[in-house]
C-alpha cells in the first residue's frame, strides 16, 4: 500500500525573510497589549504580474486600445503557478483561502493571530490611538519564505491603523473636516452651473458610462439623493453600493464621513445623470482602500471606465509596498482604458505631516493618476461668467495640495512641463502634483444635500469626481473610453485655462507658486470642457 502524501509544512518553502518594503514603524498611539491570539483576520496578498506591463503602458503615450478584463486577466494577471503556490504556503500555515483572483493577482487568507504571526514573523499588538479608537499594529518587516519572496508582491490586513483622510471641507467660520455649520453664508455653485461655467458638453449625460466611487467610511441615503436631484430638476442617476472587506454603506451625520460620500455621488451626478454611479465601500486601511481599488477596476458586472478618488494622505505615510501595489493597479486601470481621478489635498504644500517640509498626497501622486488641485472662483455679477480664478489657499489648514513627489520620478509627459526641483532640497525634479484643477474652496465652493441638510462644501474632493463626471461625458461619445489621457493633455496645453495667481505655500518658505504654465498649485490649469472633449476625441 502506497504511503499517503505528506502535508507540505511551512519549513518546505525555507525560512522566512523580510518582504522588501514591507517595514512599517509602531504606530503613533499607545500600545495596549498583545493582540488576542485566537481574533479572526482576513489579510490580503498581492502576488507579482504574469508579465510586465511597460511595453503596453508607456508614460510618453495613451494606451491605443485598452485591453478587455478577460484578455488582462490573462496575460497579466497572476499565473496559475504562483496562485497554487501561495495557495499551499496559506494551507500549510493552517490558514484558510477565502478568496481568489487572477485578475486582481490576489489571495485572501483567514487566519487567527496567533496562526497569522507565525506565518508571517511578525508580533501583532492592540493600540490605543489619540482620539480612543483601539487598533491593530505591527513594526518593522512581513517576514515570507524566502521561496516565495519575489513572487508575493505585498502583505496587507495584520496591521488594520487608518490609512487616508477625506480631502473635503465644509463651509463654515473655520474650514474643517467634518464640521458642518448649515448656517454659514459661501458663494456656491451646484454642478450644472460649473458645467456651464466650466463650458463642458452639454448635448451628453454620461449614459452607458458607470462612474466607481471609492469611500472608506460614511453612506449615502436614497432620499437625500432623490431631493437633491429633484432640486436641480434632473433625473436622479442610478447609484448602487459594493461592500469590500466588511465595508459597509452607513450613513451616520453630516459630521462624519457622510460629507464625502455625498458630495462625490452628488458632483459627479450632476454632471453626468445619465452615468450609472457605483460606490464601493471599504474600511479605511491600506488593506481596505487597495481591495476596493482592484474591486472596482476589475468588477466586470459593472465595468467601470472612471475611478474617483477623494481619499490619501502624504507619500511618507505610506510603506513602499503599498505605494508600488497601488501604483501598479493604476497603470493595470491605464490598460484597461480606466481613468483614475484623485484629489490632490486640502492643506497645501505640508499636506498635514507637519515636519516642516513640503510633501505631496498620495495616490495623487501616482504617475498614472489624474491628479486634481483646488481653485478658488468668482463669477461675474450675474454670475453667468468666471471674473476671476486664482490657487486655492484661505489658510493653512485650507490650501490646494501640490508639490514634487519624493517617490515617483518625473514622468515621461512631463518633460516638457515647467516642473521645479523640490523646495525640500532645491535639487529632485520628480512628479508633478497636480496635472488639472478646479473649483475647491469652501467658500466658493458646492451646494450640496448630506443628511438631510443643504451644506456648503469644498476640497479637492469636489473636484476629482467633477472630473470623473466630465470624462464620462467625453466616454459617451467615443467608441472606446479615454482611459490614460495625460500623454495627451500634456502634448495640448491650451486645452486648459491657465491659472496664475496664488500659491499653496503652508509651510515656511516650503511651497509653490502658480505661475504662467503647468505649476505645483493647479497643474495644466482648469479644463475647457468643450476643448477637451475635442482632444479626446479627436485622439480616438
Amino acid at each position: 500500500m502506497s504511503p499517503l502524501p505528506r502535508k507540505k509544512t511551512a519549513h518546505s518553502f525555507g525560512p522566512l525573510v523580510p518582504l522588501p518594503g514591507s517595514e512599517r514603524p509602531a504606530p503613533a498611539a499607545t500600545a495596549s497589549h498583545p493582540a488576542s491570539s485566537d481574533e479572526l483576520v482576513n489579510v490580503t496578498i498581492r502576488l507579482r504580474r504574469r508579465q510586465s506591463l511597460n511595453a503596453l503602458v508607456s508614460q510618453s503615450a495613451s494606451v491605443v486600445k485598452p485591453l478587455t478584463r478577460s484578455d488582462y486577466a490573462r496575460q497579466y494577471g497572476a499565473s496559475p503557478a504562483d496562485m497554487r503556490l501561495v495557495s499551499e504556503f496559506a494551507t500549510a500555515n493552517d490558514l484558510s483561502v477565502v478568496q481568489k483572483s487572477t485578475a486582481r493577482r490576489t489571495i485572501v487568507v483567514r487566519g487567527t493571530i496567533a496562526q497569522l504571526s507565525k506565518a508571517f514573523g511578525t508580533a501583532l499588538n492592540d493600540y490605543r490611538l489619540a482620539d480612543g479608537r483601539l487598533i491593530r499594529g505591527r513594526e518593522g518587516a512581513v517576514m515570507v519564505p524566502d521561496s516565495l519572496v519575489t513572487i508575493i508582491e505585498g502583505v496587507f490586513g495584520l496591521d488594520n491603523r487608518p490609512q487616508a483622510r477625506a480631502h473635503f471641507q465644509i463651509y463654515g467660520p473655520v474650514y474643517t473636516t467634518g464640521v458642518a455649520n448649515p448656517r454659514a453664508v459661501a458663494t456656491s455653485f451646484t454642478p450644472p452651473q460649473l458645467a456651464k461655467l466650466y463650458n463642458y458638453p452639454a448635448d451628453r449625460t454620461g449614459k452607458g458610462q458607470t462612474i466607481a466611487i471609492i469611500e472608506l467610511g460614511g453612506g449615502y441615503r436614497k432620499a437625500d439623493i432623490a431631493a437633491y436631484f429633484k432640486s436641480l430638476g434632473l433625473t436622479a442617476p442610478s447609484v448602487k453600493a459594493v461592500l469590500v472587506d466588511g465595508g459597509k454603506n452607513a450613513p451616520g451625520d453630516a459630521n462624519g464621513a457622510d460629507g464625502e460620500v455625498m458630495l462625490d455621488i452628488e458632483v459627479a451626478g450632476g454632471i453626468a445623470p445619465g452615468a450609472n454611479i457605483v460606490v464601493y465601500f471599504a474600511p479605511n486601511t491600506d488593506q481596505g482602500f487597495l481591495d476596493a481599488i482592484t474591486t472596482a477596476l476589475h468588477d466586470v458586472r459593472n465595468k467601470p471606465s472612471v475611478i474617483s478618488i477623494s481619499w490619501g494622505s502624504a507619500e511618507k505615510s505610506w510603506t513602499p509596498q503599498a505605494l508600488n501595489s497601488f501604483n501598479q493597479a493604476f497603470q493595470s486601470a491605464a490598460a484597461l482604458g480606466v481613468t483614475i481621478c484623485a484629489a490632490a489635498g486640502d492643506t497645501g504644500s505640508d499636506d498635514s505631516v507637519g515636519d516642516k517640509l513640503a510633501h505631496v498626497d498620495f495616490p495623487a501622486s501616482s504617475p498614472f493618476v489624474l491628479a486634481c488641485g483646488g481653485t478658488k472662483l468668482l463669477t461675474t455679477a450675474d454670475g453667468t461668467g468666471i471674473s476671476s480664478e486664482t490657487a486655492w489657499h484661505e489658510s493653512n489648514t485650507s490650501a490646494t495640495g501640490g508639490g514634487i513627489s519624493d517617490v515617483f520620478d518625473k514622468p515621461d509627459y512631463q518633460a516638457d512641463a515647467t516642473v521645479p526641483p523640490s523646495v525640500n532640497d532645491g535639487k529632485r525634479v520628480g512628479r508633478g502634483v497636480p496635472d488639472v484643477a478646479a473649483v475647491a474652496d469652501p467658500a466658493t465652493g458646492y451646494a450640496v444635500r448630506v443628511d438631510g441638510r443643504n451644506l456648503v462644501i469644498g476640497g479637492t474632493s469636489a473636484v476629482a469626481p467633477l472630473m470623473a463626471g466630465l470624462l464620462a461625458l467625453i466616454n459617451e461619445q467615443r467608441s472606446q473610453p479615454v482611459g490614460f489621457i495625460h500623454p495627451s493633455i500634456y502634448g495640448a496645453p491650451t486645452t486648459f485655462r491657465d491659472i496664475t495667481q496664488g500659491d499653496n505655500t503652508t509651510v515656511a518658505g516650503k511651497g509653490y507658486s502658480a505661475t504662467t504654465g503647468w505649476d505645483a498649485c493647479t497643474g495644466l490649469g482648469v479644463a475647457d470642457g468643450q476643448k477637451l472633449t475635442r482632444l479626446l476625441t479627436t485622439v480616438a
